[in-house]
C-alpha cells in the first residue's frame, strides 16, 4: 500500500491508494471497496435513529468495513447535545462489541468527547478527523488514547504545521476528506513539515494503519 486515505467522501478507484469511504447507513453503496458507515450529527433523525444503528451493525461486520464512523459530536449544530451524545454512544458501544475503529467528526466538544471515552471504556481506536485546532489539545488528545487524522486544514493553514510536527509519530493519520487534491499531495505537505520523505512518512502511515486495522495489504 502506498497511500493510505484515512477519510474521504469520494472513492477515486487508485490501484496504489486505499481509501476509506465514508458512508451513511441509508445511502450504502455495495461497490465500495473499503469503508466506514456511522450517523454524522448532522444527520440524526430522530425516527430512524434504531434503524440507522441496525444497517451499521449489520455492515460493520462485514471485511469491506474499516471503522465506524464518521460519528461525534458538534455544538455548532442545533440537533440538541444530549441527542447526539446517545447517538454517538449507541456507535460507539457498537463498536466497542465489534472490535472495530471509531472515525471521529468533533466540533468544539472534545472535552466531552474525552469524558465519554472514559465513561463507556472505551478501547477500540479512536480517530479524529480532519483535526484543526491547537498542539495543546492535540497532545490532550493523544495522553488520552486517540488517533490524529490531518488533511483538509493542513493544505489550507500553515498555522498547523507546528501542530502536525507536534504530534508523535505513531499517532498521526493523513486523508482528504472532502478537498479536490489527492492523498499524495497531503503526504507532500506531511512529509516537508516532519523535514523527512515521502517514502519514510508512507511508512509511519503504514505502521499506524497495521496497528490499528490489524490488516496487512
Amino acid at each position: 500500500m502506498e497511500f493510505f486515505n484515512l477519510h474521504t467522501h469520494k472513492w477515486t478507484n487508485q490501484l496504489n491508494v486505499l481509501e476509506i469511504v465514508n458512508q451513511y447507513p441509508q445511502e450504502f453503496d455495495a461497490t465500495i471497496p473499503h469503508y466506514s458507515i456511522g450517523i454524522h450529527p448532522w444527520f440524526i433523525v430522530e425516527e430512524r435513529i434504531e434503524a440507522d444503528l441496525a444497517v451499521i451493525e449489520s455492515k460493520i461486520q462485514e471485511k469491506n468495513c474499516l471503522a465506524v464512523g464518521e460519528c461525534g459530536l458538534d455544538k455548532r449544530i442545533e440537533i440538541s447535545m444530549e441527542l447526539q451524545q446517545m447517538v454517538f454512544e449507541k456507535q460507539l458501544l457498537l463498536a466497542q462489541k465489534h472490535q472495530q475503529a471509531v472515525v471521529i467528526h468533533c466540533v468544539a466538544a472534545f472535552q466531552e468527547l474525552i469524558a465519554i471515552k472514559k465513561k463507556l471504556n472505551i478501547s477500540v481506536p479512536m480517530l479524529i478527523h480532519g483535526f484543526s485546532k491547537n498542539a495543546q489539545l492535540a497532545k490532550q488528545l493523544v495522553d488520552n488514547g486517540f488517533y490524529i487524522s490531518f488533511g483538509k486544514y493542513l493544505l489550507i493553514n500553515k498555522e498547523l504545521e507546528a501542530v502536525f510536527k507536534s504530534v508523535p509519530n505513531n499517532r498521526f493519520f493523513l486523508e482528504t476528506d472532502t478537498v479536490e487534491e489527492g492523498i499524495e499531495a497531503v503526504y507532500e505537505l506531511a512529509a516537508k513539515y516532519k523535514e523527512i520523505s515521502v517514502k519514510e512518512i508512507q511508512k509511519m502511515v503504514n505502521n499506524n494503519f497495521l496497528e490499528v486495522f490489524k490488516i496487512r495489504f
